[in-house]
């Protein structure tokens, strides 16, 4: 009986012992022959073991899979063409970082692999560590310390070779940065809908496509997917152009192979010989320091909730009495009536409130992008994984939680890097304690109305650090008792620091700043209507010409003034939304809430921004109208006590996310329950956590 045949294709930079290592195979044989159509010296072995035999084809040495030189050339066409069971990748132990790029290559083609951590005996003798351990989980692919010329682990390696063959191809753990991630999705995402027949995965095709593979596009424009293919990969080039302010797609896939060997290298690489320190090493010393990494994070992000106060408050009072001079000039123009009330108290007051606070939005999207920009915040995600394992988090969970302090919807979009279900579900469950940018115009809008100027910015840190603290506590109370899994580590990418990018910024602001407006001028637009018009609804002619009546026979300014405030107090409690108001104002009395109120956080499951607008609406209409109430900011402080507004801020910063990112969140948890649970555990704790600090606010203030 014939032994099954097992083919190796064994790759390797040059200079990392691939020939011995098939030298130190015993009983090998060796064949010597030309690699088809060149003259590139082809050498195989075969070799018999556990009754299968092992043919082992050495492609020539090749720093990456270009077309550069003839041996790159010859190697991408046979593991691009070729047939072969299992891809045995041979890294040199002692420059691991340099030999990553090509694995990285390697792992995009996924396929089985192994890998050869190869003159291990040398790098022990540099004092170079390697915990090959954790680089196997990072990779998701077996690696063996070897070492050709002392036959170490070679015996290992076989049985390993053997093991891959018999069993299911794992899941490869290359990722890319989220940009590109989020094009190859795109790209996969239309292959799939098109039912495109290949032999190879959506995601090979995609990777290929952005890397400009030439024989990929050669074969794909002979086919009628390509006319909808070449729209989505202009837009495509057109977004990677922009983030990497290059248009050398071949220098972009550096850039990320340089990020994945550095990440991978420095989490399971340690080395205790000296030697000078590069540039970028120099900084990272100080900006991931184990002691002082976290307070120099922390300070940063201070600095910048004290700018998005301190600078965003001064466009803040042009905004406002702007919109303000609108809404009487539309009330002296259509006259007392109807329509003059649903433009100016309903269109105009409603969108005015929410476009008040885009100069504090632009700030904290255009801090964040800069810290983003410059490659600060992967070294933030590194610092901090140890930190989040405690929590049941890894680093890897970072970017899609610092993603939610923008906005929810790329952030729950952000969680597709972390494959394993459990970890991605967690963190998809601890997104919403990250006070998205939607929150910040309440936030700002309470603090500056019972903390002050002087207080504001630090007050607004505080309110997020304590959302991303109430959260890390709400991961590991998740983890121990319904997300239980084994930790999995993720490659935390180091990209080079680049000086920022002005032009990335701004389109990156810009577009937010657009999203946010067009959220003012559609759905929002249209709630502050049905909010007016709940607030108006039913009509109660009966008791207004009763008041009209008592108007007119009042002997002073001062009762007539009294009388319309009434009026209004009648008609808004006793409206379709006062209603509503009542029904569930029981559920949020503990909470230190009025009706108002309650009714201003359920049509914040909408979209937050409605919150201030709904406030703005009801408080407007029945608040006492003297000079000292003109601003959305005095009608609060006016009208809501200290430890009520306390117990709101808290209330706002757990409780279910908007519409948009609740549709978003289903949609990567995968089910319809999810959703439901989400609702049950963030309004649950919002409410326990809100009568705590209520209570607590009373005791302190009394």
């Amino acid at each position: 009986m014939q032994n099954k045949v097992i083919t190796i294709a064994l790759v390797g930079q040059p200079n990392v012992g691939k020939s011995m290592l098939i030298n130190s195979l015993s009983n090998a044989r060796l064949k010597v022959g030309n690699f088809s159509g060149v003259t590139v010296t082809k050498e195989e072995v075969f070799l018999e073991y556990k009754g299968y035999q092992i043919q082992i084809i050495d492609l020539p040495g090749a720093y990456s899979l270009n077309n550069y030189t003839l041996e790159e050339k010859v190697t991408k066409e046979f593991l691009d063409n070729s047939h072969y069971d299992i891809i045995l990748n041979v890294l040199d132990s002692t420059n691991l970082q340099r030999n990553l790029f090509l694995t990285a290559e390697l792992l995009a083609l996924d396929k089985k692999m192994i890998i050869a951590l190869n003159m291990s005996d040398e790098a022990q003798k540099e004092s170079i560590m390697i915990d090959e351990v954790q680089l196997s989980k990072i990779l998701g692919k077996p690696c063996i310390k070897t070492s050709a010329a002392k036959k170490i682990g070679i015996q290992k390696l076989l049985d390993e070779i053997v093991f891959k063959f018999e069993n299911e191809k794992l899941p490869t753990k290359l990722f890319f940065s989220d940009v590109i991630e989020e094009e190859i999705e795109t790209i996969s995402k239309l292959l799939q809908e098109c039912n495109y027949k290949t032999n190879q995965t959506y995601r090979q095709i995609a990777i290929k496509l952005l890397k400009e593979d030439t024989q990929t596009y050669r074969q794909l424009k002979e086919e009628p997917i390509w006319i909808k293919l070449q729209n989505l990969l202009t837009e495509a080039f057109k977004h990677l152009y922009i983030h990497y302010q290059t248009k050398n797609m071949e220098d972009i896939f550096n850039d990320e192979k340089f990020a994945f060997a550095k990440g991978a290298t420095t989490e399971t690489v340690k080395q205790s010989l000296k030697r000078e320190k590069t540039l970028t090493e120099k900084f990272d010393s100080i900006l991931i320091h184990k002691f002082f990494g976290l307070p120099i994070f922390l300070f940063l992000m201070w600095g910048l909730f004290q700018l998005t106060f301190e600078i965003g408050n001064i466009p803040m009072d042009l905004i406002d009495a702007f919109f303000a001079s609108v809404i009487d000039k539309t009330k002296t123009v259509l006259g007392d009536n109807q329509l003059s009330s649903i433009i100016g108290d309903g269109v105009i007051a409603g969108v005015g409130s929410v476009i008040l606070f885009l100069p504090n939005i632009m700030i904290l999207f255009f801090g964040i992008a800069l810290l983003e920009t410059t490659g600060y915040m992967s070294r933030v995600a590194f610092l901090l994984d140890g930190f989040f394992h405690k929590f049941g988090l890894h680093g890897k969970s970072f970017i899609p939680l610092v993603t939610g302090f923008g906005c929810s919807v790329p952030a729950y979009m952000a969680a597709r890097t972390l494959k394993n279900e459990r970890d991605r579900l967690l963190t998809l469950f601890i997104i919403g304690f990250m006070s998205c940018g939607a929150r910040l115009p309440i936030y700002v809008l309470f603090v500056g109305a019972f903390f002050g100027n002087q207080n504001a910015g630090n007050v607004l840190f505080l309110i997020y650090i304590c959302g991303a603290i109430l959260g890390l506590f709400a991961a590991k109370i998740l983890k121990v008792i319904v997300f239980k899994s084994e930790d999995e580590p993720f490659v935390m990418e180091m990209p080079k620091y680049r000086v920022p990018s002005f032009k990335l910024i701004w389109h990156t602001v810009s577009n937010q700043a657009l999203m946010y407006l067009k959220k003012a001028g559609t759905y929002i637009l249209a709630a502050s209507l049905l909010i007016w018009f709940a607030s108006n609804y039913p009509k109660h002619l009966d008791v207004e010409n009763d008041f009209n009546t008592k108007i007119e026979l009042a002997q002073s300014e001062e009762e007539k003034i009294n009388l319309q405030n009434e009026l209004s107090l009648y008609n808004l409690e006793n409206s379709y939304l006062g209603y509503l108001g009542k029904f569930s104002e029981p559920l949020f009395r503990p909470l230190g809430f009025d009706w108002k109120m309650s009714v201003a956080l359920e049509t914040g499951l909408a979209a937050k921004e409605i919150v201030v607008s709904t406030l703005s609406i009801l408080y407007g209409l029945g608040s006492d109208n003297n000079e000292t109430s003109d601003s959305l900011v005095e009608k609060i402080k006016n009208n809501i006590p200290f430890a009520s507004a306390i117990s709101f801020i808290v209330f706002v910063m757990i409780y279910l996310p908007c519409l948009a990112a609740s549709m978003v969140f289903m949609r990567e948890a995968g089910n319809w329950k999810y959703l439901w649970y989400l609702f049950i555990f963030t309004t649950s704790t919002a409410w326990i956590m809100s009568f705590i600090t209520y209570n607590i606010t009373k005791l302190l203030i009394n």
